[in-house]
């Protein structure tokens, strides 16, 4: 084994594919961003807890215990560190490849916090 081998990451899953199962309930979304980020824009129904809450130990919203959890970010960056801070509590969590940029880019829907169309800032 060499020896600055790198430890793997958390696993990660396509912005397509956390769409698809956090819609049909498999998974919920967990946006990781700081809360102007969340506001301005978001995946519909994704819950919030800044990185420095999930670093900090907060437990998760109450909807995502027990649930596998697709942490998002702006670029995956955060969500990236988010799910390896909750796989290290147990806690079955992927990284949602590319965050909201590849999210908006994929043409998936981004509503802000009064439902209407959000941006992704």
């Amino acid at each position: 084994m060499p020896i600055f081998a790198r430890t793997p990451g958390p696993g990660r899953i396509t912005v397509t594919d956390a769409h698809e199962r956090a819609r049909t309930g498999g998974a919920v979304l967990l946006d990781v961003r700081e809360a102007d980020e969340y506001a301005a824009g978001h995946a519909p129904g994704a819950l919030w807890q800044s990185l420095a809450a999930v670093a900090a130990g907060a437990p998760l919203p109450d909807a995502a215990e027990g649930r596998t959890v697709l942490a998002v970010c702006r670029s995956g960056n955060r969500s990236r560190r988010a799910a390896e801070i909750l796989a290290a509590r147990g806690v079955e969590a992927l990284n949602v490849t590319g965050g909201m940029h590849a999210w908006a880019a994929a043409g998936l829907p981004v509503h802000d916090g009064t439902g209407s169309n959000g941006q992704v800032i």
